[in-house]
């Protein structure tokens, strides 16, 4: 992993986090978890397992920090790396339409869905949950899916057209 791969992804830490930060929590202390679409996007323009391990692991500790939600800290360190590699595997398992904007978009909804499900059941076996699985998975982890997905429609596009013009990946990221 060069120096210039170790800036991108810090850059799109650092942007996940402020919108992670700035996201006020809604319904029982949870937020959407916005840091995702970063962390999507770092692994969409950086695939290899050295970056999605290094994204994993300091969007966990990120978000953790900044979450609103009560003793949330391990389940986002928890939750990030594992959902960071279950993107990753479905991100190679999709080879011939993984550079698409359809597929970019379906993987951060079905990656959101996925975070919210190992979030809540490692909170609920940590913590506890401060209220039903189902209607925390319904009233913040559905809406956030909906959420990083259109993100990620917006900012797909502009991701792949500044990686390619600058040269940024080792391939282009072209549809």
């Amino acid at each position: 992993m060069n120096t210039k791969n170790l800036v991108a992804l810090s850059l799109l830490a650092g942007m996940g986090a402020v919108l992670h930060a700035v996201v006020p929590g809604f319904f029982l202390g949870m937020k959407p978890d916005m840091m995702l679409t970063m962390m999507f996007l770092g692994i969409i323009l950086f695939p290899d397992k050295k970056s999605v391990l290094l994204l994993g692991l300091v969007t966990g500790l990120i978000s953790g920090l900044t979450t609103t939600f009560p003793g949330g800290l391990i389940p986002n360190i928890i939750d990030k790396p594992v959902t960071a590699f279950a993107f990753f595997a479905f991100y190679l398992a999709l080879k011939k339409f993984r550079k698409s904007i359809v597929s970019a978009a379906v993987l951060t909804a079905v990656g959101t869905i996925i975070s919210g499900i190992v979030f809540l059941t490692s909170a609920f076996l940590i913590a506890g949950l401060p209220g039903p699985f189902a209607a925390l998975f319904a009233a913040v982890v559905l809406p956030a899916a909906a959420v990083n997905t259109v993100a990620m429609i917006i900012l797909y596009p502009v991701a792949k057209s500044i990686a390619n013009r600058t040269k940024l990946t080792t391939q282009t990221v072209s549809q």
